[in-house]
């Protein structure tokens, strides 16, 4: 064998690649990353700090190097710089909760076959069930990997400066935008539109981050619920709704939110956008099959489809923006 044949190492890999899903969920179940930021350096104090067996210990520990995320050290294990940056518990950038979140959706993929076959769900679509007891679990979850995103967008709207803005969050979620950008202006209000199961747990958030008494919550379907009155919003977000949606209910919602915009207003579209020839970037590429799985119309969408889909809907200024996950956001006034 010569260096120029190719070997099944990589394929191999990619077959059993349920194992990183399953290895990086379990560590995050038992503080695996937080423990060894705070110390332990090898499997038998990580055992004990986390009360699993040792050899349950050295096994995680032998995964998450093969995974790139502990490295070996002087002798022990730490984690590596993105472990420590979004696997330890107490920020509110960690992702082990969306860790455990999916490692529990593994057996939701043995459907995968005849879904592709069909084209759809095999069963309700996921998305579209507001009282799916998932939601307390998922939006809490997804509003980690939110945090960086929204971070991002007040920079780049200038949130803090901005004074008495009004903000609308479409579909808000864990209210994580809403969170992010009253904390960062006092002066701002916003309204979260969202099923109202949903909205009860923004409720509970938002209240725990001192900004509930400025959030004014809509319990409704967004493609059915009236926006608002004319001009009432300086910002309007749609965070992570795009893909489940298909291209005619994107163009439907985006023409509404032009008619509750205030002249100069910025419609902020948050969601995994793929590049045009999609050939990139990764992770929207393999969500899409997620979208495929769980939506009867979602993908992951082009950069040349919200531009296509705002053009048409009175949008001229429109602007893609990445950011340190990989979300990217799109800017539309």
């Amino acid at each position: 064998m010569t260096s120029s044949q190719p070997t099944s190492d990589r394929i191999m890999r990619l077959i059993t690649g349920y194992w990183a899903t399953g290895i990086v969920g379990a560590a995050s179940s038992h503080s695996v990353f937080t423990h060894l930021e705070n110390g332990a350096t090898n499997a038998e104090q990580l055992a004990d700090r986390a009360a699993i067996s040792q050899r349950g210990a050295q096994a995680l520990l032998d995964g998450l190097v093969s995974l790139g995320l502990v490295e070996q050290h002087g002798g022990g294990y730490r984690n590596s710089a993105e472990a420590s940056a979004f696997l330890v518990e107490g920020s509110p950038d960690c992702l082990t909760g969306f860790a455990k979140l999916k490692a529990g959706h593994m057996a939701s993929l043995t459907d995968l076959p005849e879904v592709v076959r069909v084209g759809g769900p095999i069963s309700d679509a996921v998305v579209e069930v507001a009282d799916n007891p998932h939601w307390e679990e998922l939006v809490q979850a997804l509003a980690a990997q939110s945090v960086p995103v929204a971070r991002t967008a007040a920079d780049t709207l200038k949130i803090a400066d901005a004074g008495a803005i009004s903000i609308l969050d479409i579909g808000g979620g864990s209210g994580i935008y809403s969170g992010t950008w009253l904390e960062r202006n006092p002066a701002a209000r916003a309204t979260q539109l969202d099923w109202a199961p949903i909205n009860a747990i923004a409720r509970r958030l938002l209240a725990e981050r001192g900004v509930g008494d400025r959030v004014t919550y809509v319990d409704g379907d967004f493609h059915t619920t009236e926006l608002g009155a004319p001009g009432s919003y300086d910002i309007v977000v749609y965070s992570n709704i795009a893909h489940q949606e298909g291209p005619d209910d994107n163009m439907a919602l985006f023409s509404r939110v032009r008619s509750v915009l205030k002249p100069g207003g910025t419609l902020v579209v948050s969601d995994y956008v793929v590049d045009d020839d999609r050939s990139g970037p990764h992770y929207p590429l393999t969500f899409a099959s997620e979208m495929l799985l769980k939506s009867r119309h979602g993908s992951t969408w082009r950069r040349a489809d919200y531009h296509g889909w705002l053009s048409k809907t009175g949008y001229d200024d429109i602007t893609f923006q990445t950011t340190l996950s990989p979300t990217t956001l799109v800017f539309a006034r």
